[in-house]
Order: structure tokens, then C-alpha cells, then sequence
């Protein structure tokens, strides 16, 4: 039954929707005056947050197959990776312009200025290379880009999905002077499934090399 529901792209589209449309509740639907104080700051960082969590989940997809490759929930979550990998630039780059917007208003001649400023603050340079890798799997997620780079090089450069979520996770980390737990939170449980997978791969009686 499960597998079923996940198999529906509505479903899973609602699934992605729904975090982003989230801070519409404390700001709007039952005003909370923490939030409504710097509703724009409160929107840029849950936007943070969701991208992180979507680029988490996605991660996930493959390490759940290889460990359970007969589950049937494993095998429908991973007939949306491409859906889902998307959605997580999509939310970073809401995150993206929601800063620039914050730091340096509608002014579109204040972009360069922000950005260089991002660029002599560790966290958000990681933020921005994060992004950047992001943007080209986003690019490259079409069926075109794997017949006209190669399915191998294809593969490698989207292996870098991995850098991306070290560099986001570092970013979220660094962005407070307290260690956020949620970053644990966030890509613990990938850290845990990615180092259950080598081992799985790596056991003779797998099967795979």
C-alpha cells in the first residue's frame, strides 16, 4: 500500500510543496510574533533548512536500495530522484534569493555587492559552491545531458551531490555560533546508511564489487 502511494507523483509532489509553503502558517494563518518580527529572516533560513532536508532525502534514496534492494518503498523513492534532487536546488535557490533579497533589497545593482561580500565569509562562500554544484546536477538531470556527456561522466558529476551536502552541511553548522543539532539531525541518518552501504558492497557475499 505504501509503495503504491509513493509510486504517485501527486503524492510526491505534495510531499515537496508543502515544507516550502510551511512559514505561510506562523506568518500569516496563526501569526506568531516571534516569527512576524523578521518574517523575511524566518522564510530565508526555513528555506535553508528545507533545501538541506530535500538534498538529505534524496541522498538517501540510493543507500536504501543497495541495503534493501527487495523493499518496495526503497524502490518507488528512487523511480523520484530525479524530482526530488531538483526540488532541492529549487529551494536553494529560493534561499539564495531570499538572502540577496534581505542583505541587499530589490536593488539589483546591490547583488554584486552582496556576493562579494559572501565571498570573505566562510559559510556563505560554502553556501555558494554548494549551490553552484546544485545548479549543475539541476541542469544536467534531463535525459539529453546523459546521451551528450557520456553515462559515466554523467554519473561522476553527479556523484558531486555529495560534495554539496558536506559543503551545506558545514554552511548550515557555521552559519550559527551554536552547533544546530538539526544539522545532526539533518545528514546523521545519510552519514549512517552511506557507511552501511560501502560496508554492504564491500561484503563478498553481495555480490557487489
Amino acid at each position: 500500500m505504501t509503495e503504491k502511494i509513493l509510486r504517485s507523483k501527486v503524492v510526491v509532489w505534495t510531499l515537496l510543496v508543502l515544507p516550502g509553503l510551511w512559514p505561510l502558517w506562523p506568518i500569516f494563518i496563526r501569526p506568531d510574533p516571534s516569527v512576524t518580527a523578521d518574517p523575511f529572516k524566518y522564510v530565508l533560513h526555513h528555506w535553508g533548512f528545507v533545501a538541506c532536508l530535500v538534498l538529505a532525502v534524496v541522498l538517501a534514496f540510493s543507500p536504501l536500495r543497495v541495503l534493501w534492494p527487495k523493499w518496495g518503498v526503497a524502490q518507488a523513492l528512487n523511480r523520484h530522484r530525479r524530482l526530488v534532487g531538483v526540488a532541492a536546488f529549487v529551494y536553494a535557490a529560493l534561499h539564495l534569493s531570499t538572502h540577496l533579497i534581505y542583505e541587499g533589497g530589490l536593488d539589483l545593482a546591490a547583488i554584486p555587492a552582496t556576493l562579494k561580500t559572501a565571498l570573505g565569509k566562510p559559510f556563505q562562500l560554502t553556501g555558494l559552491i554548494a549551490f553552484t554544484i546544485l545548479s549543475v546536477l539541476a541542469g544536467t538531470s534531463v535525459k539529453a545531458a546523459i546521451k551528450w556527456l557520456g553515462g559515466k561522466l554523467w554519473k561522476n558529476i553527479h556523484r558531486l551531490a555529495y560534495v554539496a551536502a558536506a559543503l551545506a552541511a558545514y554552511h548550515q553548522a557555521a552559519a550559527r555560533k551554536l552547533f544546530p543539532m538539526q544539522v545532526v539531525w539533518i545528514f546523521g541518518p545519510l552519514l549512517i546508511l552511506e557507511i552501511a552501504r560501502v560496508w554492504k558492497q564491500r561484503q563478498p557475499a553481495s555480490g557487489v564489487k
